[in-house]
């Protein structure tokens, strides 16, 4: 904090353009006033009376308001002068790549809060921003930046991380489930929910599976970790069970080895509570070197499997856009990430939630067709699977059964794609 007082002293706030001033960027909008040294000058939404409104319903003044461009062209926005940070917070993988392409051309750093983006073309995007010498970086206060803090932590201190994720509310069912039954899925009044303005497609996406398995992808793209070869598991799990649960399957956890990611649930398989879950929180299992090591996680309270080697740390909550700012100023302040995509290693692709017709058109994550499926991407790439976020507004060209995971073939992608395109590519250069 001394680095952005001396910053604010000396009349050179920390200026940032908002892409998206939805729930997480109005969360975040709600600290701007009371970070000194911070500013946005820019909001760039599809409908900038909305943003003015999110604004006030936060608490902000009719001066900074009036202080501040409201505006629906992005690339504009982000390319002004006295922009320093983009955070990207649209939750729509293709505009987020683009808009990502154009801050970086533009000098900017970027603060991806669009795991959908990130996860779709995140290495090459990363790759981009280091040439430009610029800072591509993970959102602070989501699962998976808070994650990887997690696993840097345990690795500077000498541990090898056997499993990192997050916590999820999940039942198997819940991959069929579709815009029409989230409420009832989420236990939430359903006119309650319309009242307050909730997304119904936005909210099915961590329902059926897609966000876990994207939040993971980015744990695993940015933390050398291994997704699982066949999908999240989704264990039953609580904090007291972490390290026996979250182990290599041959030393009685449910793993297929060490190194991996996985997202426990909050609910039992029959709807029962887990007992001190982890629904809204991150954590880490790893592994004590030596004796020694064990024995000082016995003398110390640490609560370990029955052979005392595996350890879990965990953190029970993120308050997601509150604490974006630890990214935004991390980046213009250090010049630092705080979690950043380093390789193409996990992928989610699209799987049929009900058996589907040559001619349909998809409708993309958290729709009626298909939910997100975590894969290790050198079988994405064997097996030509289609991203997740290439599945919406794309036309099946064969009948496809239900629980089938879609190819790329399967679909007509247009040929002026231009983020498939990149996609391709990145593909192209993972591959080689």
């Amino acid at each position: 904090m001394d680095k952005l007082a001396a910053r604010a002293a000396a009349g050179r706030p920390v200026r940032v353009c908002l892409v998206g001033a939805g729930k997480f960027g109005s969360m975040f909008l709600s600290q701007v006033p009371t970070t000194q040294g911070l500013e946005i000058t820019h909001i760039a939404d599809l409908r900038p009376d909305a943003a003015r409104a999110a604004c006030l319903t936060v608490g902000w003044d009719e001066a900074r308001i009036a202080a501040t461009v409201f505006t629906d062209d992005a690339f504009a926005a982000m390319a002004a002068d006295d922009v320093e940070v983009v955070v990207e917070a649209t939750g729509n993988p293709h505009a987020g790549v683009r808009h990502a392409r154009a801050a970086i051309a533009a000098g900017k750093h970027v603060v991806m809060v669009n795991v959908e983006a990130d996860v779709l073309a995140g290495a090459a995007l990363a790759r981009e921003a280091r040439a430009a010498g610029v800072v591509y970086t993970m959102a602070y206060g989501d699962q998976p930046a808070l994650t990887a803090e997690i696993v840097d932590w345990a690795r500077a201190c000498g541990f090898e991380v056997v499993c990192a994720g997050k916590g999820t509310k999940y039942r198997p069912h819940y991959h069929q489930s579709t815009p029409e039954t989230v409420w009832e899925n989420m236990g939430f009044d359903p006119v309650k929910a319309r009242a307050d303005g909730m997304n119904p497609k936005m909210f099915n996406s961590f329902v059926d599976g897609t966000k876990s398995a994207l939040e993971m992808a980015a744990i695993a793209n940015a933390c050398g970790l291994t997704p699982p070869s066949d999908g999240l598991l989704f264990p039953p799990c609580g904090v007291d069970d972490l390290a026996h649960i979250l182990r290599p399957a041959s030393e009685g956890g449910v793993l297929e080895g060490k190194g991996m990611v996985e997202t426990v649930s909050s609910e039992e398989r029959d709807g029962r509570p887990v007992f001190r879950d982890l629904r809204w929180g991150v954590y880490a299992v790893f592994e004590a070197p030596n004796d020694y090591a064990a024995g000082c996680f016995r003398q110390y309270g640490m609560n370990t499997d029955a052979s005392g080697r595996y350890s879990a740390m965990y953190k029970p909550f993120h308050l997601i856009g509150m604490e974006l700012g630890i990214s935004v100023l991390s980046a213009a302040l250090l010049g630092q990430a705080t979690g950043e995509t380093r390789a193409f290693a996990g992928d989610v692709v699209a799987t049929a939630k009900r058996d589907l017709k040559a001619g349909e058109m998809l409708d993309g994550e958290g729709g009626y067709c298909v939910w997100g499926k975590l894969v290790p991407a050198a079988r994405s790439l064997r097996e030509g699977l289609l991203p997740i976020g290439l599945a919406d507004r794309v036309a099946l060209t064969r009948d496809v059964k239900a629980g089938e995971t879609l190819r790329q073939s399967d679909v007509a992608i247009p040929a002026d794609d231009e983020v498939a395109a990149y996609r391709r590519a990145m593909e192209r250069a993972n591959a080689a």
